[in-house]
């Protein structure tokens, strides 16, 4: 292994110890839930998700545990719990 690669092994390494550098803009996930699995996106700071709580409520337990998961890294105006 070359000294660049090392080099980018130890700031990758730094990076993930550092979570507050990071921001999420946008992403779509699936969350296996105990009957179904839902898919949850987040993008330009608001929350989706295809359960029938979120669409009459506009959160649900599968936005909610995907918040408290990237806790800091995200849009703080629209973080929830």
């Amino acid at each position: 292994m070359d000294y660049g690669m090392i080099g980018k092994i130890d700031k990758a390494r730094r990076y993930a110890q550092e979570r507050e550098r990071i921001k999420f803009e946008s992403f779509k996930a699936v969350l296996d839930g105990r009957n179904n699995s839902h898919v949850i996106e987040y993008a330009d700071g608001a929350w989706t998700c295809d359960c029938g709580f979120f669409l009459s409520r506009g959160v649900c337990s599968h936005s909610m545990a995907l918040e408290r998961i990237l806790a800091g890294m995200l849009n703080e105006s629209v973080q929830i719990s």
